[in-house]
């Protein structure tokens, strides 16, 4: 609840694969993520979460420290948790998101999409069965959108995800499942046949994004 208003009653299980989830702008999306996540809210919550202890998260905002080199960002999880770094690892997924030859820049010398990439592999170099991301590509034009879509699915294979996102085309190239949260409710939405990541042209993809549409527009 929030200031006496209930912001939603909703049941939502994930299970291994992208789970998607969109909805207006205050509807409870980054919420969910932060009541999986064990973080604050600002709210007030009646319910049971059942999550695992260690969680991928990736926020809206990059949440680079400052005062670490980019390759500092990547190994933080794995310092706070106390276990030993992975260097070698890490300078490879700098590589792989195309920060090659970053690694020992300060996050205030790179753009915003760099510095959301940077924030990506920190999510990915975490080895945790549930990974929570919030608009995680929402920086990156078009191309790197896509490659970097792609590198989540791959590197995130077997784990349960779920994507909070504003983009119907993004949720239906990238869900196992799409949901929609609003008024309080949870919605599924009909898929494409097809397996992700979706073409563009794969058939019912255009029926879909138009229903989803449809739905959102109400």
């Amino acid at each position: 609840m929030l200031d006496g208003r209930v912001l939603f009653d909703v049941r939502l299980d994930l299970p291994p694969g992208w789970t998607c989830l969109l909805g207006p702008s205050g509807a409870g999306k980054s919420t969910i993520l932060r009541l999986l996540a064990g973080l604050p809210t600002g709210t007030r919550f009646d319910g049971r979460v059942t999550a695992p202890p260690r969680v991928a998260w990736m926020a809206q905002d990059d949440l680079l420290q400052p005062r670490l080199s980019v390759l500092g960002n990547v190994l933080l999880g794995q310092r706070l948790a106390g276990t030993a770094p992975d260097a070698p690892r890490a300078r490879a997924l700098l590589d792989t998101v195309g920060l090659d030859g970053m690694a020992d820049r300060r996050p205030d010398s790179l753009s915003g999409g760099q510095r959301q990439r940077v924030a990506l592999a920190r999510a990915l170099m975490e080895d945790a069965p549930l990974a929570l991301l919030d608009e995680p590509f929402s920086a990156l034009d078009a191309g790197t959108r896509r490659r970097m879509q792609d590198l989540a699915r791959e590197r995130l294979a077997g784990r349960a995800v779920l994507l909070v996102t504003h983009d119907p085309s993004e949720a239906l190239r990238l869900g196992d499942h799409v949901h929609l949260l609003a008024e309080g409710r949870l919605e599924p939405m009909p898929l494409p046949p097809a397996a992700p990541p979706r073409a563009l042209t794969s058939p019912g993809l255009a029926a879909a994004h138009e229903a989803l549409m449809t739905r959102l527009a109400a």
